[in-house]
């Protein structure tokens, strides 16, 4: 779908827990996302390990437009990816999707969620401190393909 017909459609986004049948879709906008993106059999093994929590954004016709993951163990949690098609974006669904990822890793007990970001990603480190989250270091060379430097955010009990 492109950027007009999203706009034409005014459609809502339901944002849900990724299901299985969702991850040829989800590989394929990783694929458009990411420079070294993750497989499908990546996304099934993740997606079935322990309290992992991996949520999806479909549009009314049941098109993946944008997706997020979150790594559990114990009480704290890594974000993996948070991903919008290009023709999706500035459309508010990042902030949907990290709503519900905050709010299904807060069910769980997790307490800490701990994310990377590329340095030059101000969109994406925007967003993050809309929900809490803060620079606490930097990690040099972290990204390849653009090689870059992250920034290393958490949110939760400090």
């Amino acid at each position: 779908m492109n950027k007009e017909e999203f706009i034409k459609s005014k459609t809502e986004i339901e944002v849900r827990r990724m299901r299985l049948d969702d991850i040829p879709a989800v590989a394929e906008l990783e694929k458009e996302c990411f420079s070294e993106p993750w497989t499908q059999n990546g996304f099934e093994d993740a997606l079935f390990q322990g309290q992992n929590i991996f949520v999806t954004a479909a549009d009314s016709r049941e098109n993946i437009v944008g997706y997020a993951g979150l790594y559990a163990a114990s009480d704290e949690g890594d974000i993996t990816n948070v991903a919008v098609s290009e023709s999706c974006r500035q459309k508010g669904i990042a902030s949907k999707l990290m709503e519900f990822l905050i709010l299904q890793a807060e069910a769980q007990g997790i307490i800490r969620i701990f994310l990377e970001v590329r340095k030059s990603n101000l969109a994406a480190q925007k967003l993050y401190e809309k929900y809490g989250f803060k620079v606490f270091a930097e990690r040099k060379n972290f990204y390849r393909k653009p090689q870059e430097d992250a920034l290393l955010m958490s949110r939760g009990a400090e």
